[in-house]
Protein backbone atom coordinates (compact mmCIF):
# COMPACT_ATOMS: atom_id res chain seq x y z
CA UNK A 1 0.00 0.00 0.00
CA UNK A 2 1.20 3.80 -0.81
CA UNK A 3 2.47 5.95 1.87
CA UNK A 4 -0.23 8.19 1.35
CA UNK A 5 -2.80 5.73 1.61
CA UNK A 6 -1.72 4.66 4.78
CA UNK A 7 -1.74 7.41 6.02
CA UNK A 8 -5.79 7.72 5.56
CA UNK A 9 -5.90 4.01 6.46
CA UNK A 10 -3.74 2.67 8.99
CA UNK A 11 -5.06 2.94 12.77
CA UNK A 12 -8.78 2.68 12.05
CA UNK A 13 -10.92 0.53 13.89
CA UNK A 14 -12.29 -3.10 13.13
CA UNK A 15 -14.38 -3.17 9.58
CA UNK A 16 -17.71 -4.00 11.26
CA UNK A 17 -21.21 -3.61 10.41
CA UNK A 18 -21.51 0.19 12.59
CA UNK A 19 -18.03 0.23 14.15
CA UNK A 20 -17.04 3.93 14.21
CA UNK A 21 -14.71 5.23 11.74
CA UNK A 22 -12.21 6.93 13.70
CA UNK A 23 -10.79 4.89 17.11
CA UNK A 24 -12.49 6.88 20.58
CA UNK A 25 -10.13 8.29 23.00
CA UNK A 26 -9.73 5.60 25.92
CA UNK A 27 -9.92 7.83 29.16
CA UNK A 28 -9.20 5.30 31.80
CA UNK A 29 -6.23 4.95 34.22
CA UNK A 30 -6.08 0.94 34.81
CA UNK A 31 -8.10 -2.02 32.45
CA UNK A 32 -10.57 -4.93 33.70
CA UNK A 33 -9.11 -8.78 34.78
CA UNK A 34 -10.45 -12.04 34.12
CA UNK A 35 -10.81 -14.87 36.48
CA UNK A 36 -6.86 -15.91 38.33
CA UNK A 37 -4.84 -13.49 35.65
CA UNK A 38 -3.38 -10.97 37.15
CA UNK A 39 -2.56 -8.97 34.15
CA UNK A 40 -3.90 -9.11 30.60
CA UNK A 41 -2.19 -7.12 27.85
CA UNK A 42 -3.09 -3.96 28.96
CA UNK A 43 -3.31 -3.54 33.43
CA UNK A 44 -2.11 -0.07 33.54
CA UNK A 45 -2.72 2.76 31.63
CA UNK A 46 1.10 3.87 32.36
CA UNK A 47 1.70 0.66 30.39
CA UNK A 48 -0.78 0.85 27.29
CA UNK A 49 -3.97 2.50 25.74
CA UNK A 50 -5.50 1.84 22.60
CA UNK A 51 -5.48 5.50 21.57
CA UNK A 52 -1.80 5.46 21.76
CA UNK A 53 -1.99 1.93 19.78
CA UNK A 54 -3.60 3.34 16.71
CA UNK A 55 -1.11 6.30 16.17
CA UNK A 56 1.87 3.50 17.00
CA UNK A 57 0.49 0.98 14.53
CA UNK A 58 0.39 3.66 11.43
CA UNK A 59 3.79 4.87 12.53
CA UNK A 60 5.85 1.86 12.68
CA UNK A 61 4.27 1.12 9.11
CA UNK A 62 5.61 4.05 7.55
CA UNK A 63 8.85 3.53 8.84
CA UNK A 64 8.64 0.02 7.34
CA UNK A 65 9.16 -1.17 11.02
CA UNK A 66 8.61 -5.12 12.12
CA UNK A 67 6.50 -3.53 15.14
CA UNK A 68 4.06 -0.62 16.11
CA UNK A 69 6.37 2.69 17.16
CA UNK A 70 6.12 3.62 20.72
CA UNK A 71 4.83 7.01 21.33
CA UNK A 72 6.05 9.19 23.97
CA UNK A 73 4.74 12.64 25.80
CA UNK A 74 6.80 14.45 23.77
CA UNK A 75 9.61 14.33 21.20
CA UNK A 76 12.38 14.98 23.88
CA UNK A 77 11.00 12.04 26.29
CA UNK A 78 11.88 10.45 22.66
CA UNK A 79 14.74 11.16 22.14
CA UNK A 80 16.25 11.06 25.91
CA UNK A 81 14.55 6.78 25.87
CA UNK A 82 16.69 6.63 22.55
CA UNK A 83 19.82 7.45 24.50
CA UNK A 84 18.99 5.38 27.27
CA UNK A 85 20.03 2.69 25.48
CA UNK A 86 23.41 3.90 25.64
CA UNK A 87 25.24 2.38 28.84
CA UNK A 88 26.74 4.40 31.56
CA UNK A 89 29.99 5.34 30.76
CA UNK A 90 29.00 4.40 27.32
CA UNK A 91 29.91 7.22 23.82
CA UNK A 92 27.44 8.46 21.92
CA UNK A 93 28.72 10.11 18.38
CA UNK A 94 26.31 13.39 17.96
CA UNK A 95 26.25 16.23 15.00
CA UNK A 96 27.69 19.18 15.87
CA UNK A 97 24.77 20.55 14.38
CA UNK A 98 21.37 18.97 15.79
CA UNK A 99 17.85 19.99 17.28
CA UNK A 100 19.67 21.87 20.47
CA UNK A 101 17.74 19.88 22.78
CA UNK A 102 19.64 16.33 21.80
CA UNK A 103 22.54 18.52 22.50
CA UNK A 104 22.08 19.89 25.37
CA UNK A 105 20.87 16.72 26.78
CA UNK A 106 23.79 14.62 25.67
CA UNK A 107 26.25 17.40 27.14
CA UNK A 108 24.15 17.22 30.42
CA UNK A 109 24.57 13.45 30.62
CA UNK A 110 27.94 13.97 29.93
CA UNK A 111 28.56 16.34 32.49
CA UNK A 112 27.19 14.12 34.87
CA UNK A 113 29.74 11.07 34.13
CA UNK A 114 26.83 9.20 32.39
CA UNK A 115 27.94 8.66 28.66
CA UNK A 116 30.46 10.91 26.95
CA UNK A 117 30.05 12.67 23.79
CA UNK A 118 32.01 12.92 20.61
CA UNK A 119 30.77 15.30 18.02
CA UNK A 120 31.09 15.36 14.39
CA UNK A 121 30.41 17.24 11.07
CA UNK A 122 27.43 14.66 9.76
CA UNK A 123 28.00 15.25 6.67
CA UNK A 124 31.75 14.48 6.72
CA UNK A 125 31.33 10.62 6.33
CA UNK A 126 35.22 10.16 6.86
CA UNK A 127 34.95 12.14 10.41
CA UNK A 128 32.36 10.56 11.47
CA UNK A 129 33.53 6.47 10.32
CA UNK A 130 36.74 7.83 12.39
CA UNK A 131 34.66 8.87 15.73
CA UNK A 132 33.13 5.48 15.78
CA UNK A 133 35.34 2.70 17.65
CA UNK A 134 34.58 2.20 20.67
CA UNK A 135 31.10 3.85 20.59
CA UNK A 136 28.18 2.78 21.90
CA UNK A 137 25.64 5.10 19.75
CA UNK A 138 25.85 7.09 16.65
CA UNK A 139 22.82 9.67 16.33
CA UNK A 140 22.07 11.05 13.16
CA UNK A 141 19.85 13.79 11.83
CA UNK A 142 19.73 14.19 8.29
CA UNK A 143 19.00 16.84 6.97
CA UNK A 144 20.44 18.73 9.76
CA UNK A 145 18.68 21.12 12.06
CA UNK A 146 19.59 23.89 11.26
CA UNK A 147 22.53 24.28 8.65
CA UNK A 148 20.03 21.31 5.95
CA UNK A 149 23.48 19.31 6.04
CA UNK A 150 22.65 15.84 4.37
CA UNK A 151 24.34 12.91 5.83
CA UNK A 152 25.77 9.48 3.56
CA UNK A 153 23.35 7.11 5.85
CA UNK A 154 23.29 4.05 3.82
CA UNK A 155 27.75 4.69 4.61
CA UNK A 156 27.08 5.51 8.12
CA UNK A 157 24.70 2.86 8.83
CA UNK A 158 27.01 0.29 7.24
CA UNK A 159 29.87 1.50 8.90
CA UNK A 160 28.23 1.86 11.99
CA UNK A 161 26.68 -1.93 12.16
CA UNK A 162 30.54 -3.55 11.13
CA UNK A 163 31.80 -1.42 14.46
CA UNK A 164 29.17 -2.79 16.86
CA UNK A 165 27.59 0.57 17.32
CA UNK A 166 23.79 1.30 17.22
CA UNK A 167 22.00 3.91 14.87
CA UNK A 168 19.25 6.01 15.68
CA UNK A 169 18.18 8.49 12.88
CA UNK A 170 15.95 11.81 13.61
CA UNK A 171 13.18 11.68 10.96
CA UNK A 172 11.64 14.83 11.89
CA UNK A 173 12.46 16.69 9.28
CA UNK A 174 12.24 14.28 6.61
CA UNK A 175 9.39 12.29 7.91
CA UNK A 176 8.79 8.62 6.64
CA UNK A 177 7.09 10.09 3.36
CA UNK A 178 10.57 11.53 2.12
CA UNK A 179 12.71 8.88 4.00
CA UNK A 180 13.26 5.38 5.70
CA UNK A 181 16.50 5.12 7.51
CA UNK A 182 15.18 1.43 9.26
CA UNK A 183 15.56 -0.39 5.24
CA UNK A 184 18.78 1.57 5.41
CA UNK A 185 19.74 -0.41 8.17
CA UNK A 186 18.90 1.99 10.98
CA UNK A 187 18.23 0.69 14.26
CA UNK A 188 16.08 3.40 15.55
CA UNK A 189 14.27 6.03 14.35
CA UNK A 190 12.62 9.15 16.42
CA UNK A 191 10.62 11.82 15.71
CA UNK A 192 8.80 14.70 17.25
CA UNK A 193 5.34 13.81 16.17
CA UNK A 194 4.61 17.79 17.28
CA UNK A 195 6.08 18.67 13.93
CA UNK A 196 5.28 17.24 10.48
CA UNK A 197 3.48 14.01 11.90
CA UNK A 198 0.50 15.93 14.10
CA UNK A 199 0.68 19.07 11.62
CA UNK A 200 -1.24 21.16 13.40
CA UNK A 201 0.89 23.29 16.67
CA UNK A 202 -1.42 21.40 19.03
CA UNK A 203 0.04 18.63 20.19
CA UNK A 204 3.07 17.73 22.15
CA UNK A 205 4.33 14.35 21.54
CA UNK A 206 7.28 12.30 20.56
CA UNK A 207 7.77 9.03 19.29
CA UNK A 208 10.61 6.03 18.64
CA UNK A 209 10.60 3.35 16.02
CA UNK A 210 12.47 0.23 16.10
CA UNK A 211 14.13 -2.38 13.90
CA UNK A 212 13.64 -5.56 15.82
CA UNK A 213 10.39 -6.56 18.41
CA UNK A 214 13.28 -7.05 20.77
CA UNK A 215 14.51 -3.24 20.92
CA UNK A 216 11.19 -2.41 21.19
CA UNK A 217 10.51 -4.59 24.17
CA UNK A 218 13.59 -2.92 26.18
CA UNK A 219 12.14 0.80 25.60
CA UNK A 220 8.65 -0.67 26.44
CA UNK A 221 10.01 -1.21 29.87
CA UNK A 222 12.02 2.00 30.08
CA UNK A 223 8.97 4.16 28.88
CA UNK A 224 6.54 2.04 31.66
CA UNK A 225 9.01 2.60 34.60
CA UNK A 226 10.07 6.33 33.99
CA UNK A 227 6.39 7.22 33.01
CA UNK A 228 7.08 9.62 29.62
CA UNK A 229 3.68 8.83 28.15
CA UNK A 230 1.47 10.75 25.97
CA UNK A 231 -2.38 11.34 27.35
CA UNK A 232 -4.84 9.71 25.04
CA UNK A 233 -6.28 13.11 23.86
CA UNK A 234 -2.58 14.10 22.47
CA UNK A 235 -2.29 10.62 20.76
CA UNK A 236 -5.39 11.24 19.30
CA UNK A 237 -4.99 14.50 17.72
CA UNK A 238 -1.72 13.32 16.28
CA UNK A 239 -3.33 10.32 14.45
CA UNK A 240 -5.85 12.74 13.57
CA UNK A 241 -3.23 15.25 11.88
CA UNK A 242 -1.14 12.33 10.32
CA UNK A 243 -4.60 11.68 8.61
CA UNK A 244 -3.22 14.81 6.25
CA UNK A 245 0.32 14.39 6.42
CA UNK A 246 0.70 13.72 2.64
CA UNK A 247 -1.51 16.28 1.48
CA UNK A 248 0.27 19.13 3.96
CA UNK A 249 3.82 17.68 2.99
CA UNK A 250 3.48 17.77 -0.43
CA UNK A 251 2.21 21.84 -1.01
CA UNK A 252 5.15 22.32 1.81
CA UNK A 253 7.45 20.54 0.15
CA UNK A 254 6.62 22.38 -3.07
CA UNK A 255 6.45 25.93 -1.94
CA UNK A 256 10.22 25.35 -0.07
CA UNK A 257 11.25 24.68 -3.71
CA UNK A 258 10.10 27.56 -5.24
CA UNK A 259 11.06 29.80 -2.13
CA UNK A 260 14.70 28.30 -2.40
CA UNK A 261 15.20 29.28 -5.75
CA UNK A 262 13.98 33.04 -5.24
CA UNK A 263 15.45 33.62 -2.51
CA UNK A 264 18.82 32.30 -3.68
CA UNK A 265 18.41 35.10 -6.31
CA UNK A 266 17.49 38.07 -4.08
CA UNK A 267 20.12 40.72 -3.46
CA UNK A 268 19.84 40.85 0.28
CA UNK A 269 20.39 37.01 0.63
CA UNK A 270 24.41 35.56 1.14
CA UNK A 271 23.02 31.90 0.79
CA UNK A 272 20.51 29.68 0.94
CA UNK A 273 20.72 26.44 2.79
CA UNK A 274 18.42 23.83 0.94
CA UNK A 275 19.21 20.49 -0.33
CA UNK A 276 16.63 20.52 -3.19
CA UNK A 277 19.40 23.33 -4.77
CA UNK A 278 21.40 21.44 -7.36
CA UNK A 279 24.26 23.82 -5.88
CA UNK A 280 23.47 22.86 -2.05
CA UNK A 281 26.44 20.46 -0.52
CA UNK A 282 24.04 17.77 -0.02
CA UNK A 283 21.83 17.89 -3.01
CA UNK A 284 23.12 14.68 -4.89
CA UNK A 285 22.92 12.58 -1.18
CA UNK A 286 19.37 14.50 -0.86
CA UNK A 287 18.63 13.42 -4.05
CA UNK A 288 19.29 9.59 -3.46
CA UNK A 289 17.74 9.60 -0.26
CA UNK A 290 14.66 11.22 -0.26
CA UNK A 291 11.89 10.49 -2.39
CA UNK A 292 9.26 12.52 -3.35
CA UNK A 293 10.71 16.04 -2.18
CA UNK A 294 13.83 17.52 -0.15
CA UNK A 295 11.75 18.78 2.90
CA UNK A 296 9.99 21.93 3.55
CA UNK A 297 12.65 23.36 6.16
CA UNK A 298 15.21 26.04 4.21
CA UNK A 299 18.25 28.05 6.17
CA UNK A 300 18.86 31.70 4.67
CA UNK A 301 22.32 33.77 5.84
CA UNK A 302 21.63 37.30 5.19
CA UNK A 303 24.10 39.72 3.78
CA UNK A 304 23.47 42.04 6.73
CA UNK A 305 24.11 41.27 10.67
CA UNK A 306 21.75 39.47 13.50
CA UNK A 307 19.85 43.20 14.02
CA UNK A 308 18.81 42.90 10.49
CA UNK A 309 17.75 39.50 10.16
CA UNK A 310 15.71 40.22 14.05
CA UNK A 311 14.20 43.65 11.63
CA UNK A 312 13.08 41.20 9.02
CA UNK A 313 11.24 38.56 11.16
CA UNK A 314 9.73 41.47 13.57
CA UNK A 315 8.22 42.97 10.07
CA UNK A 316 7.15 39.85 8.59
CA UNK A 317 3.05 39.58 8.15
CA UNK A 318 2.14 36.17 6.43
CA UNK A 319 5.34 34.52 8.38
CA UNK A 320 4.84 33.96 12.18
CA UNK A 321 7.94 34.65 14.61
CA UNK A 322 8.30 31.30 16.40
CA UNK A 323 10.39 28.52 17.11
CA UNK A 324 8.84 24.70 15.79
CA UNK A 325 8.35 23.43 12.68
CA UNK A 326 6.14 21.38 10.31
CA UNK A 327 2.66 23.16 11.06
CA UNK A 328 0.57 24.35 8.32
CA UNK A 329 1.64 27.58 9.16
CA UNK A 330 4.75 28.86 7.79
CA UNK A 331 6.94 29.75 10.84
CA UNK A 332 10.77 31.90 11.22
CA UNK A 333 13.25 33.15 13.61
CA UNK A 334 16.42 33.45 13.69
CA UNK A 335 18.67 30.53 14.91
CA UNK A 336 21.50 32.13 17.38
CA UNK A 337 18.73 33.96 19.81
CA UNK A 338 18.95 30.39 21.11
CA UNK A 339 22.10 30.92 23.77
CA UNK A 340 22.36 27.17 23.36
CA UNK A 341 22.56 26.84 19.32
CA UNK A 342 26.67 26.31 18.44
CA UNK A 343 28.58 29.14 17.70
CA UNK A 344 29.32 27.14 14.07
CA UNK A 345 25.35 28.84 13.32
CA UNK A 346 25.84 32.14 11.76
CA UNK A 347 24.26 34.75 13.87
CA UNK A 348 22.35 36.15 10.80
CA UNK A 349 20.74 32.51 9.72
CA UNK A 350 17.18 32.45 9.94
CA UNK A 351 15.18 29.31 9.58
CA UNK A 352 11.97 28.83 8.12
CA UNK A 353 9.51 26.60 8.05
CA UNK A 354 7.33 26.46 5.23
CA UNK A 355 3.93 25.96 5.38
CA UNK A 356 0.52 25.19 3.63
CA UNK A 357 -0.55 29.03 2.62
CA UNK A 358 -0.30 30.34 -0.53
CA UNK A 359 3.65 30.13 -1.91
CA UNK A 360 2.90 33.60 -3.70
CA UNK A 361 1.57 35.36 -0.35
CA UNK A 362 4.38 33.13 1.34
CA UNK A 363 6.58 35.49 -1.14
CA UNK A 364 5.42 38.54 -1.33
CA UNK A 365 5.90 39.09 2.65
CA UNK A 366 9.06 37.85 2.37
CA UNK A 367 10.76 40.09 -0.59
CA UNK A 368 9.34 42.84 0.70
CA UNK A 369 11.08 42.63 3.86
CA UNK A 370 14.39 41.43 1.74
CA UNK A 371 13.58 44.40 -0.57
CA UNK A 372 13.56 46.76 2.73
CA UNK A 373 17.01 45.62 3.57
CA UNK A 374 18.84 45.47 0.18
CA UNK A 375 17.70 49.19 -0.16
CA UNK A 376 19.28 50.48 3.07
Amino acid sequence: MHKDTLVVTGGRPEPVHDAPVNPPVVLSSTYRGTGDVADGDRSYARSANPTWEAFEEVLGQLEGAPCPALSHASGMAAISAALSLVPVGGTVVVPRHSYQGTLQLARRLQDRGILTVRAVDIADTTAVLRALPGADLLWVESPTNPMLEVADLPALITGARARGVLTCVDNTFATPLLQQPLSLGADLVVHSATKYLSGHSDVLMGAVVCASPELRSRLHTQRTLEGGIPGPFESWLALRGLRTLAVRLERAVASAAVLARRLQEHPAVARVRYPGLPGDPGHQRAAAQLTGGFGAVLSVVLHDDAAAAERLVAGLRVWTPATSLGGVESLVERRRRHPEEPTTVPENLLRLSVGIENVEDLWSDLAAGLDALADR
